[in-house]
């Protein structure tokens, strides 16, 4: 058989080893046939593809980023996209496609599915965000840079005595704020779930400051968004899926924190950091454990799946199971860490 592969949205760690178990257990154990589109679903339109091989994917397992290329085109939003992959899938021959990525790339797998094309779903994404499995490989390796860095922020927080804002990514979910904060110590975490009260932020603040702390460590998600009428954030433009390009709460954050409080305020945000890099032993494990269950599910002719994770168990469910919904914090799990807020 062969089969086509491609990675698509965001890049994150742990890519490369899906990509190298597919290939490994495809070829070497199955004897199929591995192509590799560029540039996630736009590859697949136009056709731009490479040969995978056991020889191609040596190497792969403590690399970051994806060698395929990524991209966040989605066919639906392109003119005859969908026929497109259609006849770029005839022409090459591909039986099946392997499909790594988030809720925007399996959404399109997911409606490629149903119109008849032969897709199997990988979950990727740092945010943690896809419902159907307990976690997604990448958000490992985010949490634990993440930590890192608010460990050291906090000796030059204590030096100064600042408040130091730190951003990290989480657009819908602010499952890597929450895991770093409660990991490093923060004491505040704010996330999409939860809008903020910007006075009751500084409030908790002066509270921490007046019982003796002479600095403060602020998590915040990318799309953290304060309660109605207490503070304004700039709105940016679209991609493809209808995102809001985010960033930039962290610097309007330290600016109030400062003007409300008098304390001095700095933000470090880590963006695209917490993607970079070689993923974490368990990251490598998950995408490798994911690679295989995959392999096995297009080479037995289970179509229409997603692979997850249950426990510690690797399952196939539904591709339309992982993207019907977002998953969010859960509020057991936040309010344990509120518990050291202020």
């Amino acid at each position: 058989m062969r089969i086509g592969m491609l990675t698509g949205g965001g890049d994150c760690p742990g890519l490369n080893a899906v990509i190298r178990a597919v290939v490994r257990k495809g070829e070497g154990q199955y004897g199929h046939n591995l192509l590799g589109y560029r540039h996630g679903w736009r590859g697949v339109m136009t056709g731009e593809s490479i040969e995978l091989h056991v020889g191609a994917v040596r190497g792969l397992l403590p690399r970051g980023g994806t060698i395929l290329g990524t991209s966040r085109t989605n066919p639906f939003k392109s003119e005859d996209g969908p026929g497109k992959v259609k006849a770029t899938l005839r022409s090459d021959n591909v039986q099946a496609i392997i499909a790594i990525g988030g809720e925007d790339t399996l959404g399109v797998a997911h409606k490629l599915s149903t119109d008849g094309i032969q897709v199997v779903g990988v979950p990727k994404t740092i945010d943690n965000d896809l419902s159907a499995t307990d976690f997604t490989f990448g958000f490992h390796t985010a949490v634990q840079i993440a930590t890192d860095a608010i460990d050291r922020l906090h000796t030059t927080a204590e030096s100064h005595d600042r408040v130091m804002v730190v951003e990290v990514m989480g657009r819908h979910a602010g499952w890597i704020a929450t895991y770093s904060g409660l990991a490093g110590g923060a004491d505040m975490i704010l996330v999409p779930e939860e809008p903020f009260d910007i006075e009751e932020v500084c409030d908790r603040l002066t509270h921490r400051h007046q019982r003796g702390a002479n600095f403060s460590i602020v998590v915040v998600a990318e799309g953290a968004v304060p309660a109605a009428g207490t503070m304004e954030l700039a709105s940016g433009e679209l991609d493809d899926f209808g995102h809001v390009r985010l960033g930039g709460v962290g610097n309007r954050l330290a600016e109030e924190i400062e003007r409300r409080t008098g304390f001095e305020a700095r933000t470090t945000v880590l963006g695209h950091v917490l993607r970079g890099g070689s993923p974490t032993a368990y990251d490598r494990v998950i995408a490798t454990r994911f690679g295989i269950e995959a392999i096995d599910a297009v080479h037995e002719g289970d179509f229409g799946v997603m692979v997850a994770l249950h426990g510690t168990n690797v399952v196939r469910v539904p591709i339309e199971e992982g993207v019907e919904r977002l998953k969010t914090v859960d509020e057991k799990l936040y309010n344990t860490a509120a518990v050291f807020f202020g």
